[in-house]
């Protein structure tokens, strides 16, 4: 399957990057701890250059970079912060009367809720896969393999820095912590998927398999 992408304007192109390396600096410099604030956004520093590299082969759509900064700004957020102690959260768990600080799970629900977009773009970009169930299924496939994969590193951060990387798993007490970011990634994903496929596929261009 051949895909055509619709990527951004090129004002989009200077103004989405350069919002999310100011905020990228901004929070280097108001950073708690520099530990948590590198484990936290260095998902965001090798994205940045490996997407620039890649775009005169490889333009993403509108739909995905618009996400893609987004997701940035939540993690340089509690990366600034960590995610126990960010203001947005706190004003989140006024809102919602929370028990605690949800800023981590808004950050679990769009690792699930971006990466299904990325996901669903690649594939069907660069594989024969159809839209339809399959391509649902690996694209969620996908989304909790990479929050499982999370959970791996904060448990490897956790044996490497000891009480130092406390900040970065941001459990806050809860036991179920793992259980909660791999369901909301989950749900997360779930959602782009029934949000956002018709604007996706109009970005994409509508392509017909040879033979259909």
């Amino acid at each position: 399957m051949t895909a055509i992408a619709a990527p951004p304007s090129p004002f989009e192109r200077r103004l989405l990057p350069a919002l999310v390396i100011a905020a990228l600096l901004l929070s280097w410099f108001i950073a708690r701890d520099r530990l948590t604030w590198l484990l936290e956004t260095v998902w965001v520093v090798l994205a940045l250059p490996f997407i620039a590299w890649k775009w005169r082969t490889f333009p993403l759509t509108r739909l995905l970079c618009w996400l893609l900064a987004a997701h940035a700004l939540v993690l340089i957020h509690g990366g600034a912060y960590t995610y126990a102690q960010t203001p947005a959260g706190f004003w989140l768990q006024e809102l919602l009367h929370t028990a605690r600080n949800p800023w981590d799970r808004v950050g679990h629900w769009m690792q699930g809720f971006v990466p299904a977009i990325l996901a669903r773009e690649l594939l069907l970009r660069l594989t024969p896969l159809r839209r339809g169930g399959w391509l649902a299924y690996l694209v969620l496939a996908a989304c909790l393999s990479f929050s499982a994969l999370f959970e791996l590193i904060e448990w490897w951060s956790a044996l490497a820095f000891g009480a130092d990387a406390d900040a970065f798993l941001a459990t806050q007490g809860d036991p179920w912590d793992t259980q909660w970011d791999m369901f909301l990634c989950l749900c997360g994903a779930i959602a782009a998927l029934l949000l956002f496929p018709r604007l996706h596929d109009r970005q994409l261009g509508a392509v017909v398999l040879a033979g259909k």
